[in-house]
């Protein structure tokens, strides 16, 4: 498939019913044709991986291109630098979450990312450092419990951050991390020193946290 040919498919397969319910749900962007995930999803697999399609599919800019190009880039050919540039490029959760979810996650720079983009002011970039985290506790079984428990001072360090986004990656990172057996105590001390908080931020991921992790 070639990126004309994939934009007419998805062009096609867009409806206005789609692109609302995805405002209501804090999808926006600057391009949106209103395709369902499933649908997304259906094309990359009928395709397969082909790095270079993602490649042109992200520069055209269009939500569910760049969507697309999440289920069909070769993570063992993603850069850093590559990782740096579409980190930047996001512009609402969905993307964000679902290139860290399906694709940045299984790349060996993702720990080294969360570190850095942990203390980008973009809310976007920012986000990422968590989801991608998130992801990483959730899908890396191998990974040493050491390298998550080294990241818990990122997450106390960003709870302060008030935005919607962040905060939610931030509770998300935290429970994922959580979730990890060896991970739990340590996680959910975290979690109960950010819930005694003064601060609005803090307090809200703390008790977020804290409703999934001790029930």
């Amino acid at each position: 498939m070639d990126v004309d040919l994939a934009l007419a498919k998805l062009k096609k397969l867009g409806s206005k019913k789609n692109r609302e319910g995805m405002a209501r749900y804090g999808i926006v962007s600057r391009n949106v044709l209103g395709v369902s995930v499933a649908t997304i999803r259906k094309i990359a697999k009928e395709n397969g991986r082909d790095h270079d399609l993602a490649l042109r599919l992200w520069e055209t800019d269009v939500y569910e291109a760049r969507m697309l190009a999440a289920f069909v880039a070769d993570p063992e050919l993603v850069t850093p630098a590559l990782m740096d540039r579409w980190a930047r490029d996001f512009d609402n959760w969905a993307i964000c979450d679902t290139i860290c979810f399906h694709l940045f996650d299984k790349t060996p720079h993702a720990l080294k990312k969360v570190k850095v983009w942990s203390k980008r002011k973009q809310e976007f970039v920012k986000r990422a450092a968590f989801a991608l985290l998130a992801s990483v506790a959730l899908h890396d079984k191998k990974l040493d419990n050491a390298l998550l428990l080294d990241c818990l001072p990122l997450v106390e360090a960003a709870a302060e951050d008030d935005r919607n986004f962040v905060k939610k990656g931030v509770s998300w990172a935290l429970r994922g991390i959580g979730k990890r057996r060896g991970c739990k105590e340590a996680a959910i001390e975290v979690a109960r020193r950010l819930a005694a908080s003064e601060e609005r931020a803090e307090r809200w991921i703390g008790k977020d946290a804290l409703r999934e992790l001790t029930r």
